[in-house]
């Protein structure tokens, strides 16, 4: 009796994951599932695929019922005129996590069925909504979000004997991606907008708990600064991060960007008054910097005013000779720069900079300009 309801309930456990469409997934061992992927600034790209080997195939894999030109009805599934799906198995998927160009043509961030419609000389990638499907038996045209062309390599000198999608020319804004099998080679190229998919991180970040921290804040005031963008936005953040009420610190730094965003924004008077005030907040080493940035932007005048009042403030310390020394020598007074050169010269915090201010040193007394 014992026997006979201990199978009973067997069949029953049985019946139950069938009925609940749960069955037994033996793995794979013919065809390799791969999951591969890189990172463009804040935007993840991940592809997921089987991959088929060439098994004494070569030169039988392209035009043939492997990998068919164009589309072709499998038999199974919709029974629709399909495309290759660019692996084995399952659908091969990519995905965005923001929006991209392939090829230069835009795809919005998200998960894609990738499919390949083959030709002998060009060739179409298609991408599809249905991530789910098995291959591309089940393929809807109506799916596709994004068809963009391509030029194979043929006839490359290596045998690829297991597909593989690999990651090539990454630079801060785009990558490659090549589809390689056999000796063929299916390319394109996934781009980003740098600037704004940055830009939407950084809000996406604000949005949370870093939102109400002042150093966060400045830091993405400070990033709109320097990307030269969204500069209403970036004024809250930076108005907020310097509220005192809310945690923040009146420093150099965080008012000559609140400085800097008033400026491009028109406000000269008051950018004007707010970098006065950062002068004011400024240590020996930020005031050098920023006399140094005022040179650079070949405001001589300016730039003097600066490099004095840090020279004065500081009362000769590190580094406010080796600023008077440069203004000077832009100015054309080498004759006070070589004052100001060999004050500096004992002061060096280390041996390269002490190498460089005697090579100053000795280019000055020659009357020549820095």
């Amino acid at each position: 009796m014992r026997k006979i309801i201990c199978v009973t309930f067997l069949l029953l456990v049985v019946a139950s994951q069938h009925a609940s469409g749960q069955a037994l997934r033996i793995p794979d061992t013919t065809n390799y599932v791969c999951i591969t992927g890189k990172k463009i600034a804040t935007t993840e790209i991940t592809v997921h695929y089987s991959a088929p080997g060439v098994k004494g195939r070569e030169g039988k894999i392209y035009g043939t019922s492997v990998v068919p030109f164009g589309y072709e009805v499998l038999g199974f599934g919709s029974a629709m005129p399909s495309p290759w799906r660019a692996g084995a198995d399952e659908a091969t998927t990519m995905s965005f996590s923001t929006d991209v160009t392939i090829n230069g043509k835009k795809l919005p961030a998200g998960k894609y069925a990738f499919f390949i419609e083959a030709h002998e000389d060009s060739s179409v990638l298609i991408f599809n909504k249905n991530t789910k499907e098995w291959g591309s038996y089940f393929y809807r045209k109506e799916l596709d979000v994004l068809h963009v062309p391509t030029v194979q390599k043929k006839n490359l000198p290596y045998l690829q004997e297991r597909l593989v999608y690999n990651f090539t020319n990454q630079t801060d804004r785009s990558v490659d991606i090549s589809l390689d099998w056999e000796r063929w080679s299916f390319p394109l190229r996934v781009a980003i907008d740098l600037k704004n998919t940055v830009l939407e991180n950084i809000r996406e970040q604000m949005s949370g708990a870093i939102g109400f921290d002042p150093a966060s804040l400045e830091a993405a005031a400070g990033w709109c600064v320097a990307n030269d963008t969204n500069y209403n936005e970036a004024l809250n953040w930076i108005n907020s991060a310097t509220d005192p009420r809310l945690g923040g610190v009146r420093s150099f730094n965080a008012l000559s960007i609140q400085s800097r965003i008033l400026k491009k924004l028109g406000n000269d008077k008051e950018a004007s008054d707010m970098m006065k005030a950062a002068t004011e907040n400024a240590s020996a080493q930020e005031l050098h910097n920023y006399g140094r940035q005022l040179m650079s932007e070949n405001k001589l005048p300016q730039a003097f005013e600066v490099f004095q009042k840090n020279f004065t403030k500081n009362k000769g310390a590190w580094p406010t000779n080796a600023g008077m020394m440069r203004i000077y020598s832009a100015m054309g007074n080498y004759k006070k720069a070589l004052e100001h050169a060999k004050a500096a010269l004992p002061q060096a915090q280390d041996e390269a900079t002490k190498k460089f201010l005697e090579t100053a040193i000795k280019t000055l007394e020659q009357g020549k300009p820095l």
